[in-house]
């Protein structure tokens, strides 16, 4: 029997009106975002997913799943991005349901000042 490949377009268009849907892809929102930018300083830095990998000390494996958003990384994995790709790691609470794609990310020298330590949670 042969398959009929349906346009993409359509695709989406059905996966749109799906609730289910729609919240799953809201939800990967924010990965999606994270994933981008990470994309985007390490291409900046003109580094390949090997060559940033052993700047981190880890595997080109690793630098994959973090891009493609199959992975979580810890405020310590993204100090070390930061670090291996010349940037400076900015982190920032905003009021719920504002759309706002982060910044550029600008270069720092290493060493710089990253501001004052915040007070150990009691």
């Amino acid at each position: 029997m042969k398959t009929k490949p349906i346009p993409v377009e359509r695709a989406f268009t059905a996966w749109r009106a799906d609730p289910e849907y729609v919240a799953a892809y809201a939800a990967l929102k924010d990965e999606f975002v994270l994933a981008s930018i990470m994309i985007a300083a390490r291409a900046k830095a003109g580094l390949t997913q090997k060559e940033l990998a052993r700047r981190m000390e880890t595997t080109q494996t690793v630098i994959a799943r973090l891009e493609g958003g199959r992975a979580k990384p810890s405020t310590r994995t993204l100090e070390r991005f930061a670090a291996a790709t010349g940037t400076r790691l900015r982190i920032a609470f905003e009021p719920a349901g504002t759309a706002r794609m982060i910044g550029p990310v600008r270069r720092v020298k290493r060493g710089a000042s990253r501001g004052p330590t915040p007070p150990a949670p009691r």
